[in-house]
């Protein structure tokens, strides 16, 4: 209520900054002179005094120091502040020099006079400047109102961060504290806050003193980072970090910048290093086919492919609004021309085949599919039919236009499946497996598990669930699932691709399992809130179809390494084409029957490991 609701208007701070150079010019009189100035000298300031002000109202107006608003004073306004007070002073002893050596040998005023008015008024304006917006933060945000804030990283980003914090005023945050590793600036402190060990984390968080923690190293290894959080999160302490320096304003951090932790942190997953050369190789100047290109993956296959130089990306999806919405960023990052967008079905070959004959493809990754594990158990002719029928069509065209490279989307859930979704997903694996060996082109499946951020996974569900105030819903307590990036994911799919010679199933390092109520956990603590207190964890039991742990490879298969540590070549059970083909083109038969229970039969004969779990097909499994 104290708070003034406009600003102060521009020609009062004009005013008071005059001011401040008139008293600062009569202190520094009265202290060169002890506060007894002789007469002379009196006159000699009552003449020199209108031409003070002059200068400097000039100055002012010039450099825009009364411009800024005070409450919201930065370092920039600072520096502008002893810019312009400086070469005012200098102006001052230049008139001086004039005087003295073109006309009576005599000066204006006395050098101490000059040095001592400049050190006042510089002193004056800056404190005044920061006093009103310390005071302004103290009644808009009191202390005890604050959150308590400890930057992890000691270094130049750190005091980066601390200053970013200070000088906007909308923060309501206080560092009082930095954590480092490096052991030699322990017990020392930096612009007013105490260096900690890092071994004094524990100390700190159990203090109950922090409320926020910032990391505030840009390079920070992902596993150390991972640890980092969790031991915050494990004391309910909020954390947040800041972007790479290539994101920052101008090269300058602003406190809006220092955003929440994102739960792909917690992963603690090395970065991939990726074998650009041999993507670029197999990519560059050619045509790329992209199925299913607006949904999670698709959309980062192209937006990565794009980056490799190819003749044309064809964007190639059924979904009317996702595809606009990926037009519309691709055409803003600026690839107008290097891709076209293609809005079909991959389940209508004759569609495709047009398709196919007027771009023929130099490479497909077919990401088109069904992947609901709830929703295509209650709906298996369409699972058959997309993610069965849909991959027969491409696979064969593919051939048929003589295409050099097949990549086929799969998923964990093709290992031994228990799911409908999972199934036909298998189905089509085998179906593209047996067809590399007599094509000249080259069929590969690559495997992974869930994505973070995808369109059927979990965290877009939690995150919503979360902002409505709860509960978060967990299918069991003791469910786990693999995760990675969609960038990630992405990027194992490019190298596989690209070392592939066909016929291959590639897995991917998944990494260690997640159990899912540690994540909703976690994505309740990154938001600030307390689980079982502020937010309910709710357990509805396992859906139809849906496993309590994932698999990556089958009991059958085994692996062999190959170059890239995270991609591992399956070694599966191979099949004839033949049979392969009649088995397929009996299933999809199946479809005008709409007999849910005869197709899903039919899938078990083709898939022997094939075994339903929590769904209304276990029956099947018992003759």
């Amino acid at each position: 209520m104290f708070l003034p609701r406009k600003n102060t208007p521009r020609w009062i701070i004009l005013l008071i900054d005059i001011t401040i150079c008139f008293v600062a010019f009569i202190l520094a009189y009265l202290v060169r002179f002890e506060f007894k100035p002789p007469k002379i000298e009196i006159d000699l300031a009552r003449f020199f005094l209108p031409i003070l002000l002059g200068v400097r109202i000039v100055s002012f107006y010039l450099g825009k120091t009364y411009a800024g608003i005070i409450r919201y004073t930065s370092s920039q306004d600072t520096v502008r502040i002893f810019y312009v007070i400086t070469a005012g002073s200098v102006f001052f002893a230049l008139l001086n020099q004039v005087r003295f050596y073109f006309f009576d040998q005599q000066y204006f005023i006395p050098y101490s006079i000059i040095i001592l008015e400049y050190l006042l008024t510089l002193f004056a304006m800056i404190v005044s400047r920061i006093a009103v917006k310390v005071l302004y933060m103290e009644l808009k945000t009191p202390e005890k109102a604050r959150r308590r804030v400890v930057i992890y990283g000691a270094g130049e980003s750190g005091l980066i961060t601390k200053r970013a914090i200070d000088r906007d005023s909308r923060s309501d945050m206080e560092v009082f504290a930095f954590v480092d590793e490096d052991h030699g600036k322990s017990g020392k402190t930096m612009e007013g806050a105490e260096i900690f060990p890092l071994k004094k984390l524990d100390e700190l968080f159990s203090s109950g003193k922090v409320d926020e923690v910032i990391i505030a190293i840009p390079s920070l290894d992902k596993k150390k980072k991972a640890a980092f959080i969790n031991k915050a999160l494990s004391y309910n302490v909020r954390v947040s970090n800041i972007p790479p320096v290539k994101q920052w304003i101008k090269g300058e951090l602003s406190f809006r910048q220092i955003r929440d932790i994102r739960i792909e942190d917690l992963l603690g997953r090395e970065t991939i290093k990726l074998d650009s050369a041999a993507v670029s190789a197999q990519v560059k100047g050619k045509t790329v086919l992209v199925t299913g290109a607006a949904g999670s993956i698709g959309s980062e296959l192209v937006r990565q492919l794009l980056a490799y130089q190819p003749a044309l990306v064809v964007v190639l999806d059924q979904a009317e609004t996702p595809v606009f919405q990926l037009e519309n960023e691709l055409n803003a990052a600026g690839y107008q021309g290097k891709f076209e967008v293609v809005m079909g079905d991959v389940r209508q070959i004759d569609r495709m085949r047009r398709m196919m004959a007027h771009f023929k493809p130099n490479i497909i990754y077919h990401a088109a599919a069904y992947k609901h594990v709830p929703l295509m158990e209650n709906n298996p002719s369409e699972a058959v039919l997309s993610n069965v029928l849909g991959t027969r069509i491409m696979a064969d065209l593919a051939e048929e236009f003589s295409a050099e490279k097949f990549v086929f989307i799969s998923t964990d859930k093709a290992v031994n499946p228990t799911s409908v979704m999972g199934a036909t997903k298998r189905a089509a694996e085998i179906y593209i497996q047996s067809k590399d060996k007599h094509s000249k082109t080259a069929f590969v499946t690559t495997r992974f598990g869930n994505v973070l951020g995808s369109n059927g996974s979990v965290i877009p569900i939690f995150k919503k669930q979360i902002e409505e105030g709860g509960p978060i819903t967990v299918t069991h307590p003791e469910v786990t699932r693999f995760f990675m990036t969609i960038p990630e994911a992405v990027q194992l799919v490019l190298e596989a691709g690209a070392m592939s010679e066909g016929g291959e199933i590639y897995a991917f390092d998944m990494g260690e399992s997640v159990k899912v109520i540690d994540l909703a956990n976690n994505m309740i603590k990154l938001s600030g809130l307390e689980p079982g207190r502020d937010i309910e964890v709710v357990f509805t039991g396992l859906r139809p179809g849906e496993k309590l742990y994932e698999e990556v490879l089958s009991d059958a298969e085994n692996t062999i390494p190959t170059h890239h540590k995270k991609i591992l070549r399956a070694k599966v059970r191979e099949y004839g084409f033949d049979e392969v083909e009649q088995d397929i083109s009996g299933l999809i038969a199946l479809f005008d029957e709409q007999n849910n229970e005869k197709i899903v039969s039919r899938l078990k004969r083709l898939i022997p490991e094939y075994i339903s779990s929590n769904s209304q097909f276990e029956a099947l499994d018992k003759h």
